[in-house]
């Protein structure tokens, strides 16, 4: 487990460096995983490739991931032949791409690593290799099980969006890496009981309907246990690693993610003094 957060008080001087005077407005910046001024920043769909349009690309590479998660269950090598056979076929010229992005959505989502078997063998594996930011195993909480991909999504998507965001959004951005509400899934089974009891069970969210909203709609937020667990700068050197970019790229959110690592790093206030 992480430390537990300390005292929160004043960022002291490294955050005001980088950032500025607290009291100033922070740069601006989209805050969410699809806002305008950073969508292409904060999507794992792919970038568009010559005619085809970034939801046929989304679509194909959901195909990948599903085609190889199934294939794995056997575990029986994987052949190239039978990717561009079954799921490829008329995006052969884009191949290499294509499993590059899905051996990225198995990693960070699903916490499976893609492995060619053998040089040009083009046969490959999956093995459970949920590698955490930093080498820091408490990121991934719940002892590096494939759920906790998903989990760090979902709050890299909460913490870009503001600390907040609707399960409408959430399920918008899910449907995109080939995980649905009322779907059974492959690996996380039941994907809206995953999110919206398990994960709020454990703590890890918190999950509160949203007064007069027609539909009925729902947000989360980080759980208590996440907050004892991990830290803004952790998720968002997550979300950094899966878009291939720097922390940095993203000033809002990381000067409020190096305001809250100053915080955690000022001395605990001292408590009453124990009697002997």
């Amino acid at each position: 487990m992480l430390q537990k957060p300390r005292a929160h008080g004043r960022p002291c001087a490294q955050a005001e460096r980088e950032c500025g005077d607290p009291g100033e407005e922070a740069p601006s910046t989209s805050r969410g995983a699809t806002g305008s001024s950073q969508g292409s920043r904060a999507s794992l769909a792919a970038p568009a490739i010559g005619q085809r349009t970034q939801k046929q690309l989304d679509l194909k590479v959901a195909e990948l991931v599903q085609f190889l998660l199934i294939k794995d269950q056997k575990k029986i090598p994987i052949k190239r032949t039978d990717i561009l056979k079954h799921v490829v076929v008329d995006y052969r010229d884009v191949y290499s791409t294509l499993l590059k992005l899905a051996a990225e959505r198995l990693q960070y989502v699903f916490g499976y690593k893609l492995v060619e078997l053998e040089p040009k063998s083009n046969t490959y594996i999956l093995i459970n290799s949920l590698e955490p930011v930093e080498e820091d195993a408490e990121v991934r909480g719940d002892q590096g099980t494939p759920t906790t991909g998903l989990l760090m999504i979902i709050l890299g998507l909460i913490f870009m969006k503001g600390n907040t965001i609707t399960e409408t959004e959430v399920w918008d951005f899910l449907r995109r890496l080939g995980v649905y509400p009322t779907k059974k899934h492959l690996i996380f089974g039941d994907p809206k009981k995953l999110i919206t009891e398990d994960f709020v069970r454990q703590r890890y969210l918190e999950y509160r309907k949203i007064p007069h909203t027609d539909p009925v709609d729902y947000e989360l937020q980080w759980g208590p246990r996440t907050h004892l667990e991990t830290s803004k700068m952790k998720v968002l050197k997550f979300v950094a690693k899966v878009h291939n970019q720097d922390p940095k790229d993203w000033p809002t959110q990381y000067c409020e993610a190096l305001a809250d690592e100053e915080n955690r790093a000022r001395p605990a206030s001292s408590g009453p003094a124990s009697s002997s």
